[in-house]
């Protein structure tokens, strides 16, 4: 594949990113400073395209497995936030199965996503806590969808994210999870620490692929 000009990092903007790996579809490249790999904006499926292959997805809320997935995410979410929390789902996709565990924990849930929720009021508040499960590898600009979710917390506020993590080239390679081509964005450990600070929020690492941020109580 012919690989093309170095292109700017879509989370801190750096100009310059090294090549990282490149199969048959899509080049991938690793920012020198936040070390984001990500897919160059040329090389993203358009809309239809990726809304066509989220529609394919069936988690449903009846599915014990999916449930014991998610939870992965809700439970430590729900340890640290007080009773009766007011929470958004960012990115909940066509059945919001994440949303409904919450609610049934006791807390209050507003959805978000551009394809099936996409409804600009509930940007317009703050909230205790903010989910993200299987989300944030999507983001075509990051840079901008990190800034908008960190802005949606409360003083205090958490947000909890779901998403496997990059370890290294040689792992990337047969990383089954570079083949979704609705994935472009891919994090790994000091990338999640770089966000946390540009963001002075406390970062806690829960599972291989569950952390948490914790916003600072007051904003100076």
């Amino acid at each position: 594949m012919k690989l093309s000009a170095t292109p700017t990092c879509p989370l801190c903007l750096a100009e310059h990113s090294d090549f990282f790996w490149a199969d048959r579809r899509r080049d991938y490249w690793q920012c020198d400073v936040c070390r984001l790999v990500f897919v160059a904006a040329h090389q993203h499926l358009q809309a239809a395209a990726e809304r066509a292959i989220y529609d394919l997805h069936e988690n449903h809320s009846d599915d014990p497995g999916y449930r014991r997935f998610l939870a992965r995410l809700a439970e430590p979410v729900a340890a640290r936030v007080k009773p009766s929390a007011q929470g958004l789902d960012y990115g909940c996709g066509p059945g919001p199965v994440l949303a409904e565990m919450l609610r049934q924990m006791g807390h209050t849930l507003a959805e978000y996503d551009p394809f099936y929720a996409d409804d600009s009021a509930v940007l317009e508040q703050t909230y205790d806590f903010v989910t993200c499960s299987e989300v944030v590898e999507h983001f075509r600009r990051p840079d901008l969808e990190f800034q908008r979710l960190f802005g949606l917390l409360k003083p205090g506020g958490i947000l909890g994210v779901m998403t496997k993590l990059v370890k290294d080239a040689q792992a990337f390679q047969t990383w089954h999870y570079k083949n979704d081509q609705t994935h472009i964005s891919f994090f790994s450990p000091a990338t999640l620490l770089w966000l946390a600070k540009q963001n002075q929020c406390q970062l806690e690492f829960i599972a291989a692929d569950v952390v948490i941020f914790k916003a600072a109580d007051s904003r100076a």
